[in-house]
């Protein structure tokens, strides 16, 4: 185990010391292997290789985890003959998988795909709330499309993948588990197997077999938009987990339920080096030394072999330049052949078109390289065509193919597939009765209650007497989407309602219900304008839902520019009401101004769909005695200040606000002292002039839609369109999956795009220098009317300038950047010292544009000149 500050070392369970053992137990033998110690010390030692500096691969210096089946020559013959009648383009069919928003159960009955996956917005009929029976349908008519041999070809079950993250997450009524943050701050790998079962057993109630979990990062920089899908910045916790979490949703191997009808096969992602990127950006280049990628990144992957992993899935991320897609000394020397790793290696989304020389229609590199299966969700086809092309020039030659399919038929074999008939008439098909069971959700409630980190408990406000007058408040109280972040629901985990979650409580209702039941008065106030006074408030309160990319922040500043959460904690204090905040985060974000103002703090993560777990231990049995005590312990180390971005258990100089394992009981002495206030971040980085980015508002910005007769429409999820199809916006690829909008104005009125600020901006010194707004954006059609980009202060004071003259030039299907000065708005009309719109896109006529990012900035060379003469 790594050596602990004293502070972080004292509250450690039982649970993180017999894991982080054995853990680190594992990683010492790994570092000691075939006699090579002293060379694993001079390449630890070494100093991490610049970005562009080709890094050489040392297979020998990984670890050599035991794969546990033996070679099974009656499968292998099954498997043989098989692959004996196969063409090579059901073979090629067999590394393909295609989203079923893009892909029809007749396209699998044509071309013999052999995998589908429901991606983070993919449902049936493309309602993000689909019935259960829906999906189980739509699984049923996948499966009998890929056994229907009336077009010719043979019948080779397909697999169906989803992101069953923290439950099966996409289903309407299924059990929510705390994201996988939360779960790391519990400790407790028995119940990260029971957790597994859970979610293997309601992802089969709707027809899927496959999980694209765990996640196995181990995120070492807080900024990044993926860090809650990280059990914990320690890779001890992190192996502790990942073989337990296999189990669970597999079974173990060697037994009568392995892989049987109540479970389903995982994937071990993002292999490798996913959570060290640098500046903590999602899809980025991890610059350390291949001992840090192997010794912090890699360490939940051994376990998880181990366990009998089924899949691994290949990493956006690059190592030094070099993307995993395209890894051959990651894929394939190190994770297949020194690692042992006998199942099949599966993409992320369009991951293989990241790849030198690749698109996400052509790319044999990644193929050659080591990948089994391309997740290629809208490309499948054509992948299929130019892969089928390579493998007949020898561009791929047919052992590698033979080798990718081998893998494949293997897992499916394995897992009973051939056997299983349709998904509905499976062990676990159709019994809805098991979606958010009350035996799953106990399960879940006790995760909630286990993952809970106390950081403050002056005066011992808690536990709380329920017999007492109790307010609930914060925009966090009573809302079920925001306590369960992204990837629920639908990919941002955005845009969902109460009626979504009928098989759960949010933290409000879970409270009122044990309040009501002592005797007790409890009040709901969001805004904190209570009827009565109370004795006590809570207030909930946090990051609203994100997945992946959108969820990547500059600093670990909670809300910058917005203090309306504090503002509503100093209120009660100054009400003379003791405060109990209740932070829901997806990461440990720069607190102390909250911290100080409240009388306790609780970290409690996005605990999912069982709030009541939190009532549990903020509330104190009828008789005043202690109903369940504090046992989380921070998995992430919680800042400093702002800026203290990546400051990891075992680093040196390591100095966090509160230790990793840091977490208070209702026994400890839960004083703290009032925290420096100073966040660290300069005026540079806390600058604005980001308006819109990857697929999303900057925080504090709200987008929306707006005519003459429906007004300030919120356009939080996608697609969204105005009741008199004025304008429609829906989601489109740029750089990253879904990070543009695609507009399509009508021309049935005039029709605008907006984002609103809470609060006034000024822009007046900016317009006064050299500034540009740009815009990054593509024309999907032609262009001659007006295209109006502007910026507002309400009535009489907005100014815009017409940028359809320009746009209708650039060549069509191409991204391109235009530039518009500042000064121009301001000569239109606008007064640049108190906008609320910045900026709107308007038009009354025909327009089919798409959009990827509005900001601010000083000569882009590459950007498109605008004559501002156009203005109004």
């Amino acid at each position: 185990m790594e050596k602990l500050p004293r502070r972080a070392r004292a509250p450690m369970t039982r649970h993180l010391l017999a894991a982080a053992t054995a853990a680190s137990l594992f990683l010492l033998a790994a570092c000691h292997r075939d006699g090579n110690a002293e060379a694993e010390k001079t390449a630890a030692a070494s100093a991490t290789p610049a970005a562009d500096q080709a890094v050489t691969i040392h297979p020998d210096q990984w670890p050599t985890p035991k794969w546990p089946f033996a070679n099974d020559p009656a499968l292998e013959k099954r498997i043989d003959d098989v692959m004996a009648q196969m063409s090579v383009e059901e073979k090629v069919a067999q590394t393909i998988q295609g989203d079923i928003a893009s892909i029809t159960p007749d396209d699998v009955r044509k071309y013999r795909i052999g995998s589908i996956l429901a991606g983070g917005s993919s449902d049936p009929g493309g309602k993000y709330n689909a019935s259960p029976a829906e999906w189980l349908k739509l699984a049923d008519a996948f499966y009998e499309a890929s056994m229907d041999t009336s077009k010719g070809g043979h019948a080779i079950p397909i697999i169906f993948g989803i992101d069953a993250v923290h439950g099966q997450s996409n289903i309407v009524g299924a059990t929510l588990f705390p994201h996988n943050i939360g779960l790391g701050a519990m400790r407790n790998p028995e119940l990260i197997r029971k957790i597994g079962e859970v979610t293997a057993a309601e992802t089969r109630v709707t027809g899927m077999e496959w999980t694209f979990a765990p996640t196995v990062a181990v995120p070492q920089d807080d900024r990044w938009g993926r860090s809650y899908e990280g059990y914990s910045e320690s890779p001890q916790v992190v192996a502790s987990y990942a073989g337990e979490m296999v189990k669970g949703l597999q079974g173990e191997p060697g037994t009568p339920g392995f892989l049987d009808g109540h479970h389903v096969i995982s994937s071990v992602k993002h292999y490798v080096g996913d959570g060290g990127t640098t500046d903590g950006k999602d899809q980025g280049d991890t610059q350390v030394t291949e001992a840090e990628l192997r010794d912090i990144h890699a360490a939940g992957y051994p376990p998880a072999i181990e366990a009998g992993a089924q899949a691994v899935m290949a990493s956006f991320n690059s190592f030094h330049g070099e993307k995993m897609h395209g890894y051959k000394a990651m894929l394939t020397d190190v994770l297949k052949d020194r690692m042992n790793f006998g199942g099949f290696v599966v993409g992320d989304w369009n991951g293989h078109g990241q790849v030198k020389g690749c698109t996400t229609t052509d790319c044999p590199a990644a193929f050659n390289a080591g990948l089994d299966m391309a997740m290629a969700s809208d490309s499948w086809k054509g992948l299929y065509e130019t892969e089928l092309a390579a493998v007949k020039s020898g561009q791929i030659t047919q052992e590698r193919l033979d080798d990718a399919v081998r893998r494949i038929l293997r897992v499916k074999m394995r897992l009973g597939l051939f056997e299983a008939g349709k998904p509905s008439q499976r062990p676990l098909g159709g019994k809805y009765e098991l979606l958010g069971s009350p035996e799953h959700r106990a399960i879940a409630r006790q995760a909630v209650r286990e993952s809970l980190v106390l950081l403050k408990n002056n005066g011992g406000t808690l536990p709380l007497d329920p017999h007492k007058r109790i307010l609930v408040a914060g925009d966090g109280a009573n809302d079920m989407g925001k306590q369960s972040g992204g990837w629920t629901l639908n990919w941002q985990g955005t845009g969902t309602t109460r009626a979504d979650y009928p098989n759960g409580n949010t933290i409000w209702e879970g409270l009122k219900q044990q309040i009501d039941a002592a005797g007790g008065k409890a009040e709901l106030a969001i805004d904190g304008q209570y009827k009565t006074k109370p004795d006590v408030a809570v207030v909930v309160f946090g990051e609203n839902p994100y997945a992946e990319f959108q969820g990547d922040i500059a600093t670990l500043l909670y809300k910058p520019g917005d203090d309306s959460d504090l503002e509503l904690l100093k209120k009660f204090k100054a009400d003379g009401i003791p405060v109990v905040a209740v932070f829901l985060s997806g990461r440990p974000l720069w607190m102390n101004r909250e911290i100080n103002t409240a009388d306790a703090f609780v970290a409690a993560w996005l605990p999912g769909s069982e709030g009541g777990g939190i009532a549990d231990v903020l509330l104190r049995k009828a008789d005043g005695s202690v109903q369940n005590d504090f046992k989380g312990k921070l998995s992430f180390s919680w800042p400093r200040t702002a800026v203290q971005f990546h400051n990891n258990v075992g680093q040196k100089d390591y100095d966090p606000q509160f230790a990793f394992g840091y977490g208070l009981t209702y026994a400890d002495k839960g004083e703290q002292a009032k925290l420096p206030e100073d966040s660290g971040v300069s005026g540079d980085q806390s600058a604005g002039g980001v308006y819109f980015n990857r697929g999303k508002p900057a925080i504090g910005l709200a987008m929306q839609l707006s005519s003459a007769t429906q007004a300030d429409m919120p356009a939080t999820t996608v697609p969204v369109g105005l009741s008199d199809g004025s304008l429609k916006m829906s989601a489109v690829d740029h750089k990253a999956q879904e990070d543009a909008r695609r507009l399509v104005w009508s021309g049935a009125s005039d029709a605008r795009v907006q984002l609103v600020s809470g609060k006034a901006v000024d822009l007046s010194r900016e317009t006064n220098g050299d500034i540009v707004m740009y815009v990054t954006l593509r024309r999907d059609a032609d262009l001659a009317a007006p295209l109006w980009l502007g910026v507002g202060c309400g009535q009489g004071c907005a100014g815009q300038v017409d940028i359809g003259k320009t746009v209708g030039k650039l060549p069509a299907g191409e991204w391109k950047v235009i530039g518009v000065p500042l000064k121009c708005f301001q000569v239109a009309g606008a007064d640049m010292s108190k906008l609320v719109q910045l900026p709107y896109v308007a038009s009354a006529a025909k327009a089919d544009v798409s959009f990827s990012r509005i900001a601010l900035g000083q000569s882009q060379a590459d950007a498109v000149a605008v004559d501002c003469a156009t203005t109004k």
